[in-house]
């Protein structure tokens, strides 16, 4: 177990005063089975009334509005975790068992069909095709399809957006965690196994030091079902450990991004992120 210290630093800039911006920050973890928070908080500058409630899919959302002029808009969210590794449990779950099973719940019908960010290429397809029907077991199928993605796809910064599909990052073999999660999911509900994309946060170091502040990012991973909901980061292709603290699942990005707003004025934005992660025990 590890006791991580996260300080997550973001907002707007914009080339002028605004009139007013309307807000939801998704930025603070929950507790969980695997996860607890001791303590966490959201600053937001200019201060502002804050809305908290817990959206649809159970993520934590600060809702806020600034209705006077600004030319920045800050939020600074600080969260300490005490966190315990999340290793895999295959179950001996059937195909035909996983259907009846998925599709009586909400939970999982919700989280079996394609978005436009998570429809598959079909290359994606054929593989996860090919190695589900090496499986008799949905879970060590979704391990395979999973670690396949991971290793087809390599980690690049700057060539893939914000608003890229599953489709665009695959074509160019390269990608951020959130391309990733999204051919994963797309793969995964290809061939029948319900999957929901996770945001949260990674220390970067396995072996970080105690007390060292080093610089992270937002992360995202994946879960799928199979009997129960196990997660897999196929970004690192490592099982969810007690690197990885949770914020918010959803059916792909567009339901947990950390921040969302708009804002009146006819002034461009520009968005600014920084993250900060310390291993307290």
């Amino acid at each position: 177990m590890k006791r991580l210290r996260i300080e997550h630093q973001t907002g707007f800039s914009y080339q002028g005063d605004v009139s007013a911006s309307y807000n939801e920050a998704r930025m603070l973890p929950g507790s969980t089975d695997s996860q607890f928070v001791l303590n966490s908080s959201l600053e937001i500058d200019p201060s502002t009334s804050v809305n908290n409630y817990v959206d649809y899919f159970g993520t934590r959302v600060a809702a806020f509005d600034v209705l006077s002029p600004h030319a920045a808009l800050a939020i600074t969210a600080r969260s300490l975790v005490e966190v315990r590794p999340r290793p895999l449990e295959h179950t001996d779950m059937t195909w035909d068992r996983l259907r009846r099973e998925a599709s009586r719940a909400i939970e999982t019908v919700e989280q079996m069909g394609q978005s436009a960010r998570t429809r598959p290429h079909p290359e994606v397809v054929e593989i996860a095709r090919s190695i589900a029907g090496q499986h008799e077991h949905p879970g060590r199928a979704a391990l395979a399809i999973a670690s396949a993605i991971g290793d087809a796809v390599e980690y690049m910064h700057g060539i893939t957006g914000v608003h890229s599909t599953a489709t665009e990052a695959w074509e160019a073999r390269k990608g951020v965690c959130q391309d990733l999660a999204h051919i994963t999911l797309g793969a995964l509900r290809e061939v029948g196994i319900p999957a929901r994309y996770v945001s949260g946060y990674l220390h970067p170091r396995p072996a970080a030091e105690v007390g060292v502040a080093v610089p992270g990012e937002s992360h995202a991973w994946v879960e799928w079902f199979a009997g129960g909901w196990h997660g897999f980061d196929p970004t690192n292709n490592i099982e969810i450990g007690d690197r990885h603290v949770l914020v918010g699942r959803g059916r792909d990005y567009n339901d947990v991004p950390p921040l969302r707003g708009v804002y009146a004025g006819p002034f461009k934005s520009h968005l600014h992120v920084k993250v900060t992660i310390t291993r307290e025990a």
